[in-house]
């Protein structure tokens, strides 16, 4: 454990203390500077040569083509190089001064439905930070179920999984809990960044696991979950918000609740005497902080009645059909309302560089349909693997675990998505599977990103935390990782048959 004497001044259980502006700043690695200087000129010379100098005998001119920018969009993402939307600005252009689409095809991707439904959420999410619901809900929980070690455990499962059917970008779910259980760390005896014990190494790698994993839960759970939604309908496939949530919720939940366990008994194993508070006063703090907050507020319940009936009308769209897009820009439509008087637009918080990537992203894969690169790269891939004679059960374990296994290199689960998704529907057409049944499960593995800070910004702003190594990081999310492909497997032979998304193992 790390020891060192706490600043003179500074109050570890004050909420404030915890502020993504008063963590320490990551520096620039050297493979990063390295790639910021050279690779743009390195993205030009790939593009060039696997377009126009390697020849592969399996694609024709155009999937040659496709498959160069494929590549080359991939290590600019990767790499950095550029900022990822202005990767996707000219992946765009790239696609259609090469020929692969026309103009309006190519641009029309920043208006997708799946564009606006991101948009829409956001400006729903807005309303819950604004008004300051979230916080109020987080630390009513906290105070009134976090009363011993367990508990605080279970109650922020609790609150992750909660926050994620409200607030689909994980940076915010993490900046909002970093605090709580960063005070909570305090109390149980490690104050500060700069000390640490395996109770403070359990609670926030375990809070960083749900902030991710709890994404899984819901179809809008995350940008990349609606990325997945997106392809899928470019192969006629429709997912509803009801299924997703009843093949997710359990999953998530029940993977909560062992891996807590797992946690505290045996990855970083916590001592009885560890488990009792060290520093009094953490919950009384935590109880002005509430108190500050004072009585409900006439927006906070405008907010959660529209928030309410959003999630409602999503979770029953399979008996009403109405569209989730539509639902939830007729929540924000509400919120903006300036006879509602609950949101400008100067509130709302909308990454718009994300929604530029996520263009690209679609735009890639309308080049990809247009060319039927996947589908040429998906027989010879099957081919040379014998993908075709496996059985469901084994492409079933092969694709999770694969899938799974890819965020320790990946770093961004819109990449693993944009990557992997096209070739489990290759896959199932291709063997003429329901594209569903292996969709599905591989969907439910895209925000296991948690095992290095690399992976997603939630782990690069906990890590900042100091209260673990990279190493033990990537211990921990090892072991979670497992665990969670082996409750899918338990799901797929189980609920998921019932519910008619698996055919079954046996």
């Amino acid at each position: 454990m790390t020891t060192s004497t706490v600043q003179t001044n500074y109050d570890p259980l004050d909420l404030n203390s915890y502020s993504l502006n008063r963590l320490p700043k990551k520096k620039l690695t050297k493979t990063g500077a390295f790639f910021k200087k050279w690779g743009l000129p390195i993205a030009a010379i790939l593009f060039f040569v696997l377009a126009y100098v390697v020849q592969i005998p399996i694609l024709n001119q155009k999937q040659e083509i496709m498959f160069a920018l494929f590549a080359t969009a991939l290590f600019l993402w990767i790499s950095e190089a550029l900022p990822n939307y202005v990767t996707s600005m000219l992946l765009i252009c790239g696609l259609v001064l090469t020929g692969i689409l026309k103009a309006k095809p190519a641009m029309a991707t920043l208006g997708d439905p799946v564009i606006w439904l991101n948009v829409s959420a956001f400006v729903l999410a807005s309303a819950l930070v604004k008004t300051q619901l979230v916080k109020r809900v987080a630390l009513w929980l906290i105070l009134r179920f976090g009363r011993n070690a367990s508990a605080i455990f279970l109650t922020f499962l609790g609150i992750n999984v909660l926050l994620a059917a409200f607030v689909n970008a994980t940076a915010a779910k993490a900046a909002l809990m970093m605090p709580l259980f960063m005070v909570i760390s305090a109390v149980y005896g490690a104050p500060g960044t700069d000390t640490t014990n395996n109770f403070s190494r359990n609670l926030v790698l375990y809070n960083l696991v749900m902030i991710n994993a709890s994404c899984n839960a819901f179809m809008t759970g995350s940008g990349a979950n609606l990325l997945a939604i997106a392809l899928l309908a470019g192969a006629g496939c429709t997912i509803y918000y009801f299924d997703w949530l009843m093949a997710g919720l359990p999953l998530v939940i029940g993977f909560g609740i062992i891996g807590y366990g797992l946690g505290m008994r045996f990855i970083f194993p916590v001592s009885e005497e560890d488990k009792q508070p060290k520093l009094q006063g953490g919950m009384e703090s935590l109880q002005k902080a509430y108190e500050e907050l004072g009585p409900f507020k006439m927006d906070e319940l405008k907010a959660i009645a529209i928030f309410g009936l959003v999630l409602l009308v999503w979770a029953t769209d399979k008996i009403h059909g109405i569209n989730a897009t539509v639902v939830a820009m007729t929540g924000a439509v509400i919120m903006l309302a300036p006879q509602f008087k609950l949101l400008n637009w100067n509130d709302v918080d909308i990454p718009w560089h994300l929604m530029i990537f996520s263009a690209g992203a679609y735009a890639l894969g309308a080049g990809l349909t247009a060319t039927k690169l996947m589908d040429t790269l998906t027989k010879a891939m099957m081919d040379g693997l014998g993908l075709a004679s496996m059985s469901y059960f084994s492409l079933y374990a092969l694709l999770t675990g694969i899938f799974i296994a890819s965020h320790f290199i990946f770093q961004s689960k819109n990449m693993r998505t944009i990557i992997f998704m096209p070739i489990v529907i290759g896959i199932a057409q291709e063997l003429k599977i329901d594209i569903l049944s292996l969709a599905i499960p591989v969907a439910l593995c895209i925000n296991v990103c948690w095992s290095l800070p690399f992976n997603a910004k939630p782990n690069a702003m906990l890590y900042g935390t100091n209260k673990y190594t990279m190493g033990e990081s990537f211990y921990y999310g090892f072991v979670m990782s497992f665990l969670y492909w082996l409750g899918l497997m338990l799901a797929g032979a189980t609920y998921f048959k019932w519910l008619g998304i698996t055919p079954g193992f046996f």
